[in-house]
């Protein structure tokens, strides 16, 4: 029956159905008013290319702010303090932001683009304390996501992610249909008038944001990640790695990695690192007043990254995490 089958036929009157006997609010009308939309993306620019994310209710805003932030720190190597410190840094100026301003763009009342502007990056990276940890934390995101990315030969690129927050979503499987149904209303604040605020016909704030490059040069890249609240923070690694310190784009994926925040199944917001990294690295981030947790190498809590790049000659190369079961094919 299509798609509208979802929304206004069969389907829907069973789905509704099966909601009412999970004691979901969401009835047939609120499935038959649904309509996608296209919203044009945010987009900054860096040295060498154009970065794209998603628009609000996501926190794309965060991961281009990460990265513009981050450069303007001027920070010539990759891997020592000064680049895991000025990445975490950037991180929190992001997420203060975001955790204010996100939420139901119908319902916002700062407009995103304002903080993609150079002289707010200039003064956000100006907050930055070269030396010193900012005192954390601030709310943290879960999340259960997927992220793939296709290119073709004409150069058509697609970033694509999906997610039923937390790994069985909401938890309401319909009985008629089989559907998980998924968990995004989680993010809802139940009291006041912000823009996360629960409302019929609300959209809630949500941590999906695959992202996508295009270097002044001519390549195209798309890449992303699971992992909720650190989405923004491996999308930072993987891409600072590659376009701002050349490293080879698997190398970029497989590098050691850090969470700043919350993960699955713990209530600790510490800064975790792999425990790939030098340990003399870990004392000075220590030193700086950063609060560190280490965890095994390769852990999936770091996320399941992945990339790929369209050179200009038309060769492609891609990455996957061996983090995750993923994989690169090109056929």
């Amino acid at each position: 029956h299509g798609a509208g089958d979802f929304y206004k036929g069969q389907l829907a009157k069973q789905i509704a159905a099966d909601l009412a006997r999970c004691g979901s609010p969401v009835v047939a009308t609120d499935l038959s008013a649904h309509c996608a939309q296209r919203r044009k993306p945010l987009s900054v620019a860096v040295k060498g290319a154009e970065l794209f994310n998603f628009p609000p209710p996501t926190q794309g805003l965060s991961s281009l702010m990460i990265l513009a932030i981050y450069e303007r720190l001027g920070i010539k190597q990759a891997e020592g303090f000064d680049y895991l410190h000025g990445m975490i840094e950037a991180t929190k100026q992001a997420f203060i932001i975001r955790d204010r301003i996100i939420g139901d763009p119908g319902l916002m009342t700062e407009n995103p683009d304002d903080y993609l502007k150079p002289e707010a990056l200039d003064g956000l990276a100006n907050n930055i304390d070269r030396s010193r940890a900012l005192p954390w934390p601030h709310v943290a995101q879960k999340g259960d996501t997927i992220w793939l990315g296709v290119i073709d030969s004409s150069g058509l690129a697609v970033s694509f992610i999906q997610s039923i927050f937390f790994e069985f979503g909401s938890g309401c499987v319909l009985e008629d249909t089989g559907f998980v149904w998924q968990n995004r209303g989680a993010s809802f604040a139940l009291e006041g008038n912000g823009p996360r605020v629960i409302g019929a016909g609300h959209k809630p704030f949500h941590t999906l944001n695959p992202a996508m490059a295009l270097f002044e040069d001519g390549r195209r890249m798309v890449y992303g990640t699971m992992g909720g609240e650190g989405q923004p923070q491996t999308q930072a690694a993987v891409f600072s790695r590659y376009a701002m310190y050349g490293q080879g784009l698997q190398a970029a994926v497989t590098a050691p990695r850090w969470l700043l925040g919350k993960t699955w199944g713990a209530d600790s917001v510490t800064l975790k690192l792999e425990s790939r990294f030098d340990p003399a690295l870990l004392e000075r981030l220590k030193s700086a007043g950063h609060d560190i947790e280490l965890l095994p190498d390769f852990t999936s809590t770091m996320g399941h990254a992945g990339a790929i790049i369209r050179n200009v000659a038309g060769t492609f190369e891609g990455a996957t995490d061996p983090r995750s079961d993923g994989a690169a094919y090109g056929f």
